[in-house]
C-alpha cells in the first residue's frame, strides 16, 4: 500500500483552458525529484468536474506515461453516474494507473445502501485497487464510517480518503477497519493530527506548491518523529489554511502561477482567485519561500 504525501495534482492549463501538457510533464518530474509518494490526478484539485471524457482518460494516460513506473498514479474516476465511474475506472486500468479514487457520488445523494451498491459495482468491473473518496463539504453526500467498514470486506476496496476535516471520526475509522486497509487523511490542516492516530498519509492540495516539506512531513510522522513532523507542520500551516481561501482550486493554481510553476488558466465556472484574497496568499507564499 501507498502511504505518505500523495499529492492531489493541478491540470495545468492555458488561458482558454487547453490543458499544458508540458507543464503538467514538469510537474510530474518535480514531484518525483521532491519525494512525492504519490500523483493523484483528475481528482476535486485537477478540475475533474470540467473535464470531458475523454480528456479525464487523456490525462491519466499521460500521467502514468510521464511517470514511467517511477511513482504511482492515483487516477480519479469517480461520478454520479456508477455507469460514467464504471467507465472512467476500467480506463484507468487499461492505461495502466495504480489505484483508482473513486469519489462518492455527488449532487443526487444516495442512501448507504446506494453508495455501498455503488461502489460494490465499480469494483467489481475492474481489477484495480480502489481508494473511496470521501469529501462531504463537496459533494452534499456522506460515506459513514459503517458503510466504509462494510466496502473494507471487498477485495480491491483497499482504503478511503477522508476529507471531512474531523480527526476523531477519522481514527474511529481506522480502529474500525480491517488491518491493511489504509486511510489517508485528505484535509491538509489536520493531516497531521490523522496520521498521529493512525493515518497512513495525506493526499495534499498544499503539495502542489510545497512537495518536499509536505513529503518530509509525512515521512516524519509515519517514522513517528513526531517533534520533527509538527516542526515542518507549522512551517506549512498557513499555506494550509489560505490555499482554501476561496474553493479549491482557485487559490493554489494563483500561488503556482505567482510562482512561475504553471499558467494562469482555470476552467469556468471557477475563476482566478478575487482581488481581496491575493494579498494574504501573496503574503503567505513570501513568508513560506523567504
Amino acid at each position: 500500500m501507498i502511504t505518505g504525501s500523495i499529492v492531489a495534482l493541478v491540470t495545468p492549463m492555458h488561458p482558454d483552458g487547453a490543458i499544458d501538457w508540458p507543464t503538467f510533464a514538469r510537474l510530474i518530474e518535480y514531484h518525483i525529484e521532491s519525494g512525492t509518494a504519490g500523483l493523484g490526478v483528475v481528482g476535486t484539485t485537477g478540475e475533474s468536474p470540467t473535464l470531458a471524457v475523454p480528456e479525464h482518460c487523456e490525462v491519466i494516460r499521460f500521467a502514468v506515461e510521464q511517470a514511467g513506473g517511477r511513482i504511482p498514479v492515483v487516477a480519479g474516476t469517480g461520478g454520479n453516474s456508477t455507469h460514467e465511474a464504471i467507465e472512467l475506472t476500467v480506463s484507468a486500468a487499461e492505461a495502466g494507473a495504480d489505484y483508482s479514487l473513486s469519489v462518492t457520488p455527488y449532487y443526487n445523494k444516495p442512501t448507504q445502501q446506494g453508495l455501498f451498491e455503488h461502489f460494490q459495482a465499480v469494483a467489481r468491473s475492474v481489477n484495480l485497487p480502489i481508494i473511496l473518496y470521501n469529501v462531504p463539504g463537496r459533494t452534499g453526500c456522506d460515506l459513514l464510517n459503517e458503510t466504509v467498514v462494510k466496502l473494507s470486506q471487498i477485495d480491491n476496496i483497499v482504503a478511503i480518503k477522508d476529507a471531512t476535516g474531523d480527526v476523531e471520526r477519522g481514527a474511529a475509522l481506522i480502529e474500525a477497519v480491517p488491518d491493511g486497509f489504509a486511510v489517508f487523511s485528505g484535509d491538509d490542516a489536520t493531516a497531521l493530527e490523522l496520521m498521529r492516530r493512525g493515518g497512513q498519509g495525506n493526499v495534499s492540495v498544499t503539495a502542489n506548491i510545497a512537495a518536499k516539506d509536505m513529503a518530509a512531513m509525512c515521512h516524519r510522522a509515519l517514522n513517528q518523529d513526531w517533534e520533527a513532523a509538527a516542526e515542518i507542520d507549522a512551517r506549512l500551516s498557513e499555506l494550509n489554511d489560505l490555499l482554501f481561501i476561496e474553493a479549491n482550486p482557485i487559490p493554489v493554481k494563483w500561488a503556482m502561477a505567482q510562482r512561475g510553476m504553471i499558467g494562469e488558466g482555470i476552467r469556468l465556472p471557477l475563476t482566478p482567485l478575487s482581488e481581496p484574497c491575493r494579498d494574504k496568499v501573496a503574503q503567505a507564499l513570501e513568508m513560506y519561500f523567504a
